[in-house]
């Protein structure tokens, strides 16, 4: 039996229930930068032709600069994370993997479909899980891995970086991902806010990157989506003003959400998390004012807020009035 995935999104359903179309809704469950990177002139081969070998390098170079990536280690791009997560199990033989209880439910969905072992934890004397997950910054608490309780190979270790970009000085690229059996996830869907562009990244370990190229097959990443993606991440000036943009604006929602009596206590620079009396109750409040949010079925005081467009801030204060 599949495990029940749990995710941001979901504004169709939050539609039926509370009625309105597309457009009068603010869609806060998600970590997305409500600022995107600015799409660049799209040359017309783009679209018409196969995407090229070129290109391929031409924006796997452009992640290689801007993720500080060892010589020892490998780049591939892929369409989206999610690809990659799915991916993630068939790259060592089903065993144990070690996956935190909450973290981003997606990758303990896809190791139980391969016919992995989940477990907790490792307790001192036991042998150590074949792989494992974790996610740097953790989604939904914020919580970074410093990797210090990790000592010795495993045949898999995935780190999903897909938060990291808003204070690329905590990656662990520099430092894992020439480490045998390592693999890095990156995204553009977040820090960018580029989610339907279906850009991510592995980075590790040649042999490992080498299987997931297969896996992809010949044409993974669109011309669209190599051109958007090596234009975004040559763009250094933009990545260095969006940080300080964001660290401003969830401040800003801290003071609001804090003082109707909700306490912070995790999060990133694209969400925040609250605890909060009945975060049911919260959501629904929020609902009333075409307001949508995350929930958690494991948590009931927890409420996951991301950050509203610049244009918006006027309905999400009045849906918290």
């Amino acid at each position: 039996m599949s495990m029940m995935r749990e995710h941001g999104g979901g504004l169709d359903a939050a539609i039926a229930l509370y009625g309105g179309d597309r457009g009068e809704w603010v869609d806060l469950s998600t970590g997305i930068n409500p600022r995107p990177y600015p799409i660049p002139h799209l040359p017309p081969e783009a679209f018409t032709a196969l995407p090229d070998l070129g290109a391929r390098n031409a924006l796997e170079a452009a992640a290689r600069a801007f993720w500080m990536v060892p010589d020892e280690a490998a780049v591939l791009a892929a369409p989206g994370a999610s690809a990659l997560i799915a991916n993630m199990p068939r790259l060592s033989a089903p065993a144990r993997v070690r996956i935190a209880e909450r973290t981003y439910n997606e990758h303990e969905a896809a190791f139980r479909a391969a016919g992995w072992d989940i477990v907790r934890a490792e307790p001192e004397g036991t042998p150590k899980a074949e792989a494992r997950v974790v996610v740097h910054p953790n989604n939904p608490t914020g919580i970074m891995w410093s990797g210090e309780d990790e000592a010795g190979a495993r045949a898999l270790t995935v780190i999903d970086e897909s938060f990291c970009d808003v204070i690329l000085g905590n990656t662990r690229v520099p430092d894992w991902a020439a480490r045998p059996g390592v693999v890095i996830l990156k995204s553009l869907g977040k820090f960018w806010g580029l989610a339907g562009l279906r850009l991510g990244f592995a980075i590790g370990d040649p042999a490992l990157i080498d299987r997931l190229a297969e896996m992809l097959g010949p044409w993974p990443v669109s011309g669209v989506a190599q051109h958007v993606g090596r234009v975004a991440l040559e763009d250094m000036e933009w990545a260095n003003r969006a940080r300080q943009i964001l660290t401003v604006e969830v401040a800003r929602m801290d003071a609001l959400v804090q003082a109707r009596g909700a306490e912070l206590i995790g999060g990133t620079a694209l969400f925040r998390l609250y605890q909060v009396d009945d975060a049911a109750r919260w959501q629904e409040k929020l609902a009333r004012g075409k307001v949508w949010s995350r929930t958690f079925s494991y948590a009931p005081t927890w409420l996951r807020l991301g950050l509203p467009p610049q244009d918006r801030w006027d309905q999400f204060e009045a849906a918290l009035a």
